[in-house]
C-alpha cells in the first residue's frame, strides 16, 4: 500500500502540478463525538472552501473504512464516528490513522494524519477481586510474595502508576519495580514478623492507581492468614542461677526463680519447670513451681548439715523442646531467733468520742537471743491516730493520739514491728484491728436541700404525692430516722392538717382534697430525727404545688345575665358592616389554658346578622340592616374553656333595631313606661294651663316666657343627661359600644308629651336638662357588675352621627 501511494506521488508530481506529498498530521482526542470538528483542512492544504466542491474533494482511506468525514462547504474536517483507540490500536503507543484528500479536477492528493490520542477512559482492574496468602509466623521480615499485576487498557501517563495499600499497616507494604516496558514485578513485602496470637487474620486492601487526570483505581482484597510453628526452643535468662536462703527460712519460702522464655505462642510457647538429676537429699528440701518457676523451700534448712544445694531445672515447652540450667542455693547461717510479741491486755472496741492518751494495748517483747541479736526496737506502720510509748523495761503501751472518728474509719488495722540487732536484724510483727464504737454525733441528712410535689385538684384523700429520705452515718439506733412534720414558723403551734409524713419511710400523704383556685401551693417543714440518746435531727422544707384543673365553668361578666329587665344595645339603623355592637366579656377561675376562652354564636333571631369574634368576644353587624329584620333580636353566645374536657357558660343579648322612628317599629312599651308617660302628659297639661293663664294676665310675662325658653334651647340643654340614662344604655359605652365623643342634643316641640317620641321612653324617664358633655355616665351600675380592665373602651364604632345633631320636630 506504501508503494502504491509512492508511485501515485511520484506520477501526480510529473504529471500534475500543485501535488503535496508532505501529509498533513492532526491529533484528536479518543471517544469524541460524531461530528466534532477535527480541523480545517481546507485552510491547511491552502484552498478555498469554494474549490472544494468545485474539485470534487473527497477522502480516500487506504483502510477503507472511513473514520472521518469532509464537510465541503466549511472545508471542516469531522469525525464521522466515536473513536477508541483502545480498540483500533490496543497497547501501541502511538495510534495514527492515515488517508488522502483527493481533488479531482485537478488532480491533487494531500496525504492527512491523525494521531488519536489516549483519555484517561478505563481503570485499572485486578485479575482476582480478592487473594488469600497463608504465612508462618516464622517468616523472616523482608520476605516477597508476588502479586498479580493489574491491567489498565489507557496508555502511557494514563497507564497504571503507582500501587498502595489501604489502610497502611505495620506488617506490609507492597513493591512495585518496571525493569522494561514488558516485565513488570509487583510484590507483597513482610515488613516484621507475625505473631499469629496477637492477629491471626488480616485483611487490607491493594490499589492500583493511573496518572490520569482524574486518576483512576482498581483495587483486590489482600486476606493473610498467619501460621503458628514451634520453631524455638525454650531459653533461660541465665545458665546459672545463684540464690542464697537463711537457714530458719519457713516453709515455702521462695528461694529465686528461674526464667526461661520461648519465642513461640500458644502450645509451643507455654513452659514448664521441673528438676532433672537432683540429689535426693535437695529434692527433700525444695520443689519447683511448674508454671512460675518458683524454687521453694518444703522443710526447714540447717546451715550445719548443708551449706550449698546444687540443683538441675528442665524448662520444657509445649512442643518438646528444652533447655536446663544450673541452680546453687546457699543456706546463711542468721540469727535465727526473731522477736516474740506478748499481749498482756488490749481493749477494742474504743468509742469514737476517746480522747487522745487512751491506752489501747499493752504488750512485751523478748528475744531469745543474747548479746546484739537480744537488742529489741519496736515501731508502728504507717499510722496517724496511735502512738508507742514506753512502760517499763520490754513494755510498750499502745496509746491514741488524737480523737476517732468512726464515720471517717471505722476499724483500724495497727501493725506493730519489733526488731532486733542482729545480723541480718529479725523481725515480728503483730497486728492489732482496734474497732471504733459508734457515738451519735451525726444529724440526720436529707438527700435533696428541698422538695417539690405536685398534686391535681380535687385529689382523693390520703393521697401519696412523694417521699423525702434522709441518712444518718450513725449505725444502730444511731442511724435509725423517723420522720415528723414540724411548724413552718417558731410562732405556729402546729403544722398543716392537710399532709402528712410517714414516720418510717418518709412517704407524704395529702389528706383531703384541695382547691387551686383557693391554694396554689403550700410549704411545709419535714423533721428527720436519729433514735440516738440525745437524738438529732434535721429538717427540710416540701414544696406542694397544686395543679389546676378544668373544674370552673367561664363566669359572664358582661352583659350581666341576672338584670331584670334584661339589658339591651342599641344598633341605629345607619349601622354599617363590622360596626361594634356589644362585646361578651368572661372570665375563668382556673389557669393555663383550662382559662383560655373562646366565643361562638350558638343562637340568634337573625343566624346571618351578627358575628361573634372567637377571641375577643366582640359582637359585630354582619350585614346592613333591612326593613324585614326584627326590631328585638335575641343573641345567645356560648363561652367556652379550653380544658380537658371544656366547660362553657352561655350570655344572652338583647339588641334593639331602630329601623325607623315609629311607633309601630317598637315594641310595646311596658307599665312603668306608660304610667311615667301619663304623669308626663299630666305635667304637661298643667304647664299649658299655666302658660295659657300668664298670657292672658299678662302679654308682657308671655313674651317674658318665651324668650326665657327660647334662651334655655340655644344655650345648647338637652333633655337627657348621661347621669340619668338606664344602665345598659350608661354601661354600653363603658363595654366599648358607643364612642365617647358622639354628643345628642334633643329638643322637643308643643305637645311632645305624647306619643312622638315613644321609641325613647321605656329607656328614658323625664329627666331635666343638662348641658351635653363627650361621655355617658354610668347610672345603672347596680344593673352592671364592673368590667374587668381587659375590656377596652376604644374597640368599639357605635352608629355614626355628627356630634351636636339634634333631632327636632317629635
Amino acid at each position: 500500500m506504501a508503494a502504491a501511494r509512492q508511485v501515485l506521488c511520484l506520477w501526480a508530481l510529473l504529471g500534475v502540478s500543485r501535488v503535496r506529498c508532505e501529509p498533513i498530521r492532526y491529533s484528536v482526542a479518543e471517544e469524541g463525538e460524531s461530528g466534532s470538528v477535527v480541523a480545517d483542512v481546507a485552510e491547511d492544504a491552502g484552498l478555498a472552501p469554494a474549490q472544494l466542491s468545485a474539485r470534487r474533494a473527497r477522502i480516500v482511506s487506504p483502510a477503507g473504512r472511513h473514520h472521518f468525514r469532509l464537510e465541503r462547504g466549511t472545508g471542516r474536517l469531522v469525525l464521522a464516528e466515536r473513536l477508541d483507540r483502545e480498540q483500533m490500536c490496543g497497547s501501541l503507543p502511538t495510534c495514527m490513522l492515515t488517508f488522502e484528500l483527493l481533488l479531482v479536477d485537478p488532480l491533487q492528493i494531500v496525504p492527512v494524519e491523525v494521531s488519536v490520542e489516549d483519555i484517561n477512559d478505563h481503570s485499572p482492574v485486578f485479575p482476582d477481586e480478592r487473594v488469600t496468602f497463608k504465612i508462618l509466623e516464622t517468616s523472616d521480615p523482608s520476605s516477597r510474595f508476588p502479586l498479580d499485576l493489574a491491567q489498565d487498557l489507557d496508555i502511557g501517563s494514563n497507564d497504571i502508576q503507582t500501587y498502595g495499600l489501604h489502610p497502611e499497616n505495620k506488617y506490609f507494604s507492597v513493591s512495585y519495580q518496571s525493569h522494561s516496558e514488558s516485565v513488570n514485578v509487583l510484590e507483597l513485602i513482610l515488613q516484621q514478623p507475625l505473631d499469629r496470637e496477637e492477629q491471626p487474620e488480616m485483611d487490607f486492601t491493594l490499589i492500583a492507581t493511573d496518572g490520569g487526570t482524574p486518576p483512576r483505581s482498581g483495587s483486590t482484597q489482600i486476606h493473610i492468614i498467619v501460621l503458628d510453628v514451634n520453631d524455638n526452643a525454650p531459653t533461660f535468662t541465665q545458665k546459672v542461677y545463684i540464690g542464697q536462703i537463711l537457714e530458719n527460712a519457713p516453709e515455702g519460702s521462695v528461694v529465686l526463680r528461674v526464667v526461661a522464655s520461648d519465642a513461640d505462642i500458644g502450645i509451643n510457647g507455654d513452659i514448664l519447670y521441673q528438676f532433672s538429676q537432683v540429689i535426693s537429699q535437695s529434692l527433700s528440701s525444695f520443689m519447683i513451681d511448674p508454671s512460675s518457676g518458683e524454687l521453694r523451700v518444703v522443710k526447714p534448712l540447717d546451715f550445719e548439715v548443708a551449706q550449698k544445694h546444687e540443683l538441675s531445672v528442665r524448662a520444657v515447652d509445649g512442643g518438646g523442646l528444652s533447655a536446663l540450667c544450673k541452680v546453687l542455693v546457699e543456706v546463711v547461717d542468721v540469727n535465727d531467733n526473731a522477736p516474740e510479741v506478748v499481749v498482756s491486755s488490749f481493749s477494742s472496741p474504743l468509742p469514737e468520742n476517746a480522747g487522745p492518751g487512751i491506752v489501747v494495748a499493752l504488750f512485751s517483747i523478748t528475744d531469745k537471743d543474747s548479746g546484739a541479736n537480744g537488742e529489741i526496737s519496736c515501731a508502728l506502720e504507717d499510722q496517724i491516730s496511735f502512738s508507742l510509748r514506753t512502760a517499763f523495761k520490754n513494755y510498750y503501751e499502745l496509746v491514741t493520739v488524737s480523737t476517732l472518728d468512726r464515720e471517717e474509719r471505722a476499724q483500724h488495722i495497727v501493725v506493730v514491728t519489733a526488731e532486733d540487732a542482729g545480723s541480718p536484724p529479725l523481725t515480728t510483727t503483730h497486728t492489732f484491728t482496734v474497732d471504733i464504737s459508734d457515738v451519735n454525733d451525726n444529724a440526720p441528712i436529707f438527700n435533696q436541700t428541698s422538695y417539690t410535689m405536685f398534686v391535681h385538684e380535687n385529689n382523693v384523700p390520703s393521697m401519696l404525692i412523694g417521699a423525702v429520705n434522709a441518712t444518718d452515718a450513725d449505725v444502730g439506733p444511731n442511724a435509725k430516722v423517723s420522720y415528723s412534720l414540724v411548724p413552718t414558723h417558731p410562732a405556729e403551734q402546729d403544722p398543716c392538717s392537710c399532709v402528712s409524713v410517714n414516720s418510717e419511710n418518709g412517704h407524704v400523704f395529702v389528706l383531703r382534697p384541695l382547691d387551686y383556685e383557693k391554694l396554689k401551693q403550700l410549704e411545709v417543714v419535714v423533721s428527720a430525727a436519729d433514735a440516738g440518746s440525745p437524738a438529732l435531727s434535721s429538717n427540710v422544707t416540701v414544696r406542694l404545688v397544686v395543679v389546676d384543673e378544668n373544674d370552673n365553668a367561664p363566669l359572664v361578666l358582661h352583659p350581666a345575665q341576672d338584670s331584670s329587665p334584661p339589658s339591651s344595645e342599641l344598633v341605629p339603623a345607619w349601622a354599617e358592616v363590622g360596626d361594634l355592637v356589644s362585646k361578651v366579656v368572661a372570665v375563668d377561675a382556673d389557669s393555663g389554658q383550662n382559662s383560655w376562652l373562646s366565643y361562638e354564636l350558638l343562637k340568634a333571631t337573625e343566624p346571618g346578622l351578627f358575628a361573634v369574634g372567637a377571641q375577643s368576644g366582640e359582637v359585630r353587624l354582619r350585614r346592613p340592616l333591612t326593613d324585614r329584620d326584627a326590631v328585638k333580636q335575641k343573641l345567645v353566645v356560648l363561652v367556652r374553656d379550653n380544658g380537658q374536657p371544656p366547660l362553657s357558660a352561655t350570655a344572652v343579648l338583647s339588641v334593639l333595631l331602630l329601623n325607623g322612628l315609629w311607633d309601630s317599629q317598637l315594641p310595646q312599651q311596658s307599665p312603668a313606661a306608660e304610667h311615667e308617660d301619663s304623669s308626663l302628659t299630666t305635667y304637661l297639661i298643667v304647664s299649658l294651663v299655666f302658660v295659657s293663664l300668664l298670657f292672658l294676665v299678662s302679654a308682657v310675662a308671655f313674651v317674658v316666657c318665651k324668650l326665657c325658653k327660647r334662651k334655655d334651647l340655644s344655650s345648647g340643654h338637652v333633655l337627657y343627661d348621661a347621669s340619668n340614662v338606664q344602665s345598659y344604655v350608661a354601661d354600653g359605652v363603658t363595654a366599648g359600644t358607643m364612642p365617647h365623643t358622639y354628643c345628642y342634643e334633643l329638643s322637643l316641640t308643643t305637645g311632645s308629651g305624647n306619643s312622638e317620641f315613644k321609641f325613647l321612653k321605656p329607656i328614658l324617664p323625664s329627666l331635666p336638662a343638662q348641658h351635653c358633655s363627650t361621655g355617658v355616665g354610668n347610672n345603672g351600675a347596680d344593673q352592671f357588675p364592673p368590667l374587668p380592665d381587659t375590656v377596652g373602651d376604644a374597640d368599639f364604632e357605635g352608629p355614626r352621627m355628627q356630634p351636636g345633631a339634634q333631632f327636632n320636630g317629635f
